[in-house]
């Protein structure tokens, strides 16, 4: 195995510096995009208009370039395996530049990022593999799938700076990462016109419906299965999350005081089956469990649920300010994909002092949270990546207390600001979309944001917001939801100067409570009222995190559109 994978790794090389000849070879024949544009084939160029990076997608379509009988899914392949190949030359990179890093905290986050562009390149093989198992029409019932793939590897990335604070460090692996940046850009791009590239290419487009004539194997290959649930959901899991949880019998009963199988969540976890054939549920018993928990991307479909959010907790202590990076400062955090969660909860004791101290760290796809509790004060809820829907949680923090960059839904839910240290702000959301074709925000539905009482009696005192721009493309929607008195008029708070006040994207739409007033509202070009319920429309369950297709198979209580107010 080994052997094979050094021989995969070996021909990537190879690919990647016979393209970087390419590369060097377009750079030199023309000034500009457009020109260099106007020299290629006219496949090449109706793709690669659709890009920012018009040179970088040229060279990355060398491959196909002279084929004639190449199709969009043939040009898509080639422009994903060579970001792949892109990838792994950052992570050689990275891994050098990390070699000479001397402090401890450094060393940390130089690891992370190599932990991280692992991932970003489990997320291209993922979008490679379902562009190469599809045909010229199920390609684009895959589209969803593939843009949340591919925003997640632009948020890998940007997770791996974000942990860098040495400026030589970080301006080195930035570096580094521009021609991956570039084309991960150009990848997502491609995708986003996918239906203008096939008609372009005088491809009949069928949009999400089944092609007339589609054979039943393609069809298998769908996200959804004929049942409208998820295909990763085994069909036993269908029929048994349908009934209540004391009706289910875990795989593994976790307990403190030996009436369980285990004594830690990690000896469960430790016990996960190889080949598993329908969900691991993990059943915790009541108390508080003192232990650093990360799920795997290789453990999938975990159902784990306790005796409540005040009765199963996991806690830790990690933080910035004890010199930890804030990736790895979370006391419990997820990367396999469908995982389950509910009746439990999450905190960080590392108090306001603590700074960066993350409760519960996020980056499965189609995770779902129910009756789940998240305490800290800064940075407790990191919902790093991926398509994410909580329900009826509990949320606390004081500075950007709900940040990262999923495709994020809280659906009747309760937000508590707490006391800050002094002279600190409190705001709600740090948004982390870097770049305007990710798929990714966080989306504030029906929930209702409130002070927590040793807060109350200063709460003027206090400046409080809705949220601020952390990324240039920083986007985050308050909807339906219950805003307290102590809300700042402004709303929302710039996080240094002037930056992505223009390219940010902040709404609010059929808000109440007495901090919903927006006559005051900051005048910035990216902030704005919604007043058009089919604008709102697009930030709800069904089209911003596909939940209509997978959600029902959860148990999970939700509503797909907006929720019906009373007149």
């Amino acid at each position: 195995m080994n052997k094979l994978i050094l021989v995969g790794i070996s021909s990537l090389l190879v690919v990647a510096v016979a393209i970087g000849v390419v590369v060097v070879s377009v750079s030199k024949s023309s000034s500009s995009d457009d020109d260099n544009l106007s020299t290629t084939s006219k496949s090449v160029s109706t793709i690669c208009t659709q890009t920012d990076h018009k040179q970088l997608c040229v060279a990355s379509l060398g491959s196909v370039a002279s084929n004639e009988t190449a199709t969009p899914i043939d040009f898509l392949l080639a422009a994903i395996n060579y970001t792949i190949s892109s990838f792994r030359d950052s992570a050689v990179s990275s891994e050098d530049l990390g070699k000479s890093v001397t402090d401890s905290y450094h060393k940390m986050a130089m690891e992370d990022c190599q932990e991280l562009l692992q991932d970003a390149v489990s997320e291209l093989q993922a979008s490679f593999s379902a562009v190469g198992d599809s045909n010229l029409h199920t390609v684009q019932d895959r589209e969803d799938e593939l843009k949340n793939w591919l925003s997640a590897v632009i948020s890998y990335q940007q997770s791996c700076l974000d942990d860098i604070t040495q400026p030589e460090l970080k301006s080195s692996m930035s570096n580094g990462f521009l021609n991956a940046t570039q084309l991960t850009d150009n990848a997502l791009a491609i995708v986003s016109a996918i239906s203008k590239i096939f008609s372009a290419f005088n491809i009949p487009i069928f949009g999400k419906a089944k092609a007339e004539g589609e054979d039943a194997s393609s069809s298998s290959r769908r996200l959804l299965e004929a049942d409208g649930l998820p295909s990763w959901l085994p069909t036993i899991d269908r029929k048994l999350l349908a009934v209540n949880n004391n009706n289910i019998k875990p795989n593994a009963v976790v307990a403190k005081d030996g009436s369980g199988q285990y004594k830690s969540i990690g000896a469960a976890l430790a016990a996960y089956p190889k080949n598993l054939n329908g969900k691991y549920i993990i059943y915790i018993k009541a108390g508080v469990y003192d232990e650093y928990i990360t799920i795997p991307k290789d453990q999938k479909n975990i159902f784990m649920y306790g005796d409540g959010s005040r009765k199963t907790i996991v806690t830790g202590d990690k933080s910035n300010a004890k010199g930890v990076p804030t990736f790895k400062t979370a006391s419990f955090s997820v990367v396999g994909d469908g995982f389950l969660c509910k009746s439990m909860g999450f905190t960080n004791t590392a108090g306001p002092e603590g700074h960066q101290a993350v409760a519960l760290r996020v980056q499965s796809d189609m995770s779902a949270f129910y009756n789940v509790r998240m305490d800290g004060y800064q940075d407790t809820l990191y919902a790093q990546a991926k398509r994410q829907f909580y329900r009826n949680c509990v949320i606390s923090g004081t500075v950007d207390f709900i940040f990262g960059d999923a495709a994020q839904i809280i659906q009747n839910s309760l937000l508590i600001v707490r006391k800050p240290m002094d002279n600190q702000q409190c705001i709600v959301t740090a948004q982390g979309r870097s770049n305007n074709k990710e798929t990714t925000g966080i989306v504030i539905q029906n929930c209702r944001i409130v002070p927590e009482q040793k807060l109350e009696a200063t709460r003027f005192k206090v400046p409080s917001y809705l949220g601020r721009p952390w990324k240039e493309y920083s986007r985050s929607v308050i909807m339906q939801s219950t805003l307290g008195d102590f809300i700042q008029p402004a709303g929302w708070m710039p996080w240094e100067g002037d930056f992505a006040l223009n390219t940010c994207f902040f709404a609010e739409y059929q808000n109440r409570g007495p901090g919903s007033a927006t006559n005051s509202r900051v005048k910035w070009k990216g902030v704005k009222v919604i007043t058009n319920a089919q604008e709102a429309q697009q930030f709800t369950v069904g089209p911003f995190i596909q939940g209509n297709q997978w959600l029902p198979s959860t148990g999970v209580p939700f509503f797909l559109g907006l929720k019906l107010t009373r007149k």
